[in-house]
């Protein structure tokens, strides 16, 4: 019930925003923007931060090409599945990471004070065999004949069924190099993971120009949601680096958390008149003691217009 209840609180309000467009009221469906991360399009082995889908939805008054002065204004409903998976799924390992299934559910704002760019967001992050997402990650191996699932030893051992609160805020500022925008940034997230982060995105091209990008949680990159670029090429690289104080996918009791949790990324965006993409690769250092290296994970996103 708690989950149902949940869900009714962060559906409810996008309802009212779609009915507030179509009388004519001051908030209205802007747009949106999605993102898959998998480590097969990455160092194509199946571990750790493994496989995530995230998407988000805009409503405001309207987009001018630049965020609004006032927070609430641009609001942006999230919505992410992750999986998060052992060395091996078939076998349990002594101080590797547990299994973890998650849906995160949020609310974020997006807006710009004394040239400062602010996001601030909460999401329910739902986690446990209750989000079904190893029984998705099992039907996908077998569609694409990957012959590895979770085992029975590996679930029992997974973070189990829970609602957490999650919060995050980011503050960035952008600087003309010649041709390309620096973006350095600081993050703090609270809740399922509390962290600082500070960091930069460097980009070349059209993307982003005129643009809404929100950040992925898990690689760093930004992917767009609503457009204002023509059509061309750009290239992104970006790093950052974070303190990890708690983290609820890494028990204490059982994994000690690395004193820093390093991300690098390079990506590059297309567009045509009737076909966009993006392709991002990102490695993450290891996030525990017993992790042995980082892994590489691929972002993608392809659209076409008819």
């Amino acid at each position: 019930m708690r989950l149902i209840a949940l869900l009714l609180m962060l559906v409810l309000p996008a309802a009212a925003l779609a009915e507030d467009r179509g009388s004519g009221g001051p908030y209205r469906y802007l747009g949106h923007g999605r993102l898959g991360v998998n480590d097969v399009f990455g160092d194509r082995y199946d571990r750790w931060r493994t496989g995530s889908v995230v998407g988000s939805y805009v409503f405001g008054p309207d987009w001018t090409g630049r965020l609004p002065a006032t927070a609430g204004e641009l609001l942006e409903f999230r919505i992410m599945a992750e999986v998060i998976a052992p060395i091996r799924l078939d076998l349990p390992y002594a101080g590797d990471r547990p299994y973890v299934g998650a849906w995160s559910l949020g609310l974020h704002t997006h807006f710009e004070r004394a040239g400062w760019q602010m996001a601030l967001g909460a999401d329910a992050v739902i986690t446990g065999p209750q989000t079904g997402l190893s029984d998705i990650q099992a039907l996908l191996h077998d569609i694409t004949f990957f012959d590895h699932e979770a085992s029975p030893q590996v679930l029992a051992g997974q973070v189990g069924n829970g609602i957490h609160a999650s919060g995050v805020i980011e503050a960035a500022r952008e600087y003309a190099l010649g041709p390309a925008v620096l973006r350095p940034f600081a993050e703090i997230r609270t809740g399922v993971e509390t962290m600082a982060r500070l960091g930069f995105d460097l980009s070349t091209g059209p993307a982003g120009r005129g643009e809404l990008m929100v950040r992925d949680p898990v690689t760093g990159h930004r992917y767009r949601v609503l457009d204002g670029a023509g059509n061309g090429w750009s290239f992104v690289v970006g790093a950052d680096v974070a303190k990890v104080w708690d983290s609820l996918y890494l028990p204490a009791a059982t994994n000690r958390l690395t004193d820093l949790r390093t991300r690098a990324r390079a990506g590059v965006h297309w567009q045509g008149d009737r076909f966009r993409g993006f392709y991002g690769l990102t490695w993450l250092g290891p996030e525990f003691q017993g992790q042995r290296e980082g892994q590489f994970v691929g972002a993608v996103r392809i659209d076409f217009r008819f």
